[in-house]
């Protein structure tokens, strides 16, 4: 039995929790947050929610320990360290400085004897993989990666710090238009606001400038300015009533050719649908948990992406089951 820690109990965390259940080989032993665990209710009985303060003390009790903070302040400080006391997975999706964040870890992992898997998730991720194959397959090719639709957290939590908003969503859509020329293999260079349009759904506060709310959202650098952006703005009712969920997904194609004269084109596909963002991105978190576990278990230490880790170390299934039922 894998004994599983979950570390911060937001969106994330709850899907662990929920994924923990639909994996007979795992248990979970406790939930460690940062605020009073009084205030923190899980639903799996009997176990513990704990402060982050008693972490030290639950090292003979977790094999892994699952990371569920935010990639921009919690995860870079957070892996490293607890990467010198747990086997740990964690979800860090800034894919710019993945680079400097798996120093930092395989360095402290490494000292420890432990294994850490960072940038856990469908992109970083299950996207990760699939680019990896199509470039290996196709050497002679195109990536093209589009997002949604659906809601982007990020981009939801900038129209929220707009003065005079009080609520928002923000939805990334790809431009249909640019995927389908992908898909016929006519292989375009896309720009940033050719390949999506961002939507956002923003409820104001009382009496607050609506003018300037829209021209601050479509102008904000590194979220909005560099795409086609449509601001909507919509009562607490609405919003509620119409956008509660945390749908997401995408695609990743490689369209590439192959034969002597180069002469036939091919494309891969590989696409996600989620209803609920956070609790796919816990069920791919979970696997590695049980790949962690393993990978340990055989004497490995270090950092790891999902490009290290051998399929099969995911699967609860032997490798003689693995064989018969989905080779």
């Amino acid at each position: 039995m894998i004994r599983v820690g979950i570390l911060g109990y937001g969106n994330l965390g709850k899907g662990i929790e929920s994924a923990i259940t639909q994996n007979p080989d795992m248990e979970l032993v406790a939930v460690f947050t940062r605020r009073n665990p009084e205030s923190v209710v899980i639903r799996t009985e009997g176990v513990s929610v704990l402060h982050t303060d008693k972490l030290t003390e639950m090292t003979d009790k977790i094999d892994v320990l699952v990371l569920c903070g935010g990639s921009a302040t919690d995860l870079p400080e957070q892996t490293p360290k607890y990467a010198k006391l747990f086997n740990v997975v964690d979800s860090f999706d800034t894919h710019a400085r993945i680079p400097e964040h798996f120093a930092k870890v395989d360095e402290a992992a490494k000292e420890a004897g432990k294994i850490a898997i960072i940038s856990v998730g469908w992109d970083p991720g299950m996207f990760s993989l699939n680019r990896l194959y199509g470039n290996v397959i196709l050497p002679e090719g195109k990536d093209y990666t589009f997002w949604g639709k659906g809601v982007s957290q990020g981009h939801s939590d900038a129209i929220r710090r707009v003065e005079g908003v009080k609520n928002g969503k923000q939805y990334t859509i790809p431009v249909e238009s640019a995927l389908d020329a992908v898909r016929r293999g006519e292989n375009p260079e896309l720009t940033t606001r050719q390949k999506h349009i961002r939507e956002c759904f923003v409820v104001a506060e009382e009496g607050a400038d609506l003018e300037r709310i829209e021209a601050e959202i479509k102008n904000m650098p590194n979220y909005f300015a560099d795409y086609d952006t449509t601001v909507h703005f919509i009562t607490e009712e609405e919003l509620e009533k119409e956008h509660s969920g945390i749908p997401h997904g995408g695609f990743v194609l490689r369209s590439g050719v192959t034969g002597m004269n180069r002469e036939h084109k091919h494309l891969i596909e590989y696409s996600l649908k989620l209803d609920s963002n956070p609790e796919f991105t816990a069920s791919v978190i979970t696997a590695y948990v049980r790949a962690a576990y393993r990978m340990n278990g055989e004497g490995m230490t270090g950092c790891k992406t999902v490009f290290d880790i051998p399929p099969a170390y995911l699967s609860a299934k032997s490798g003689e089951e693995l064989r018969k039922c989905l080779l």
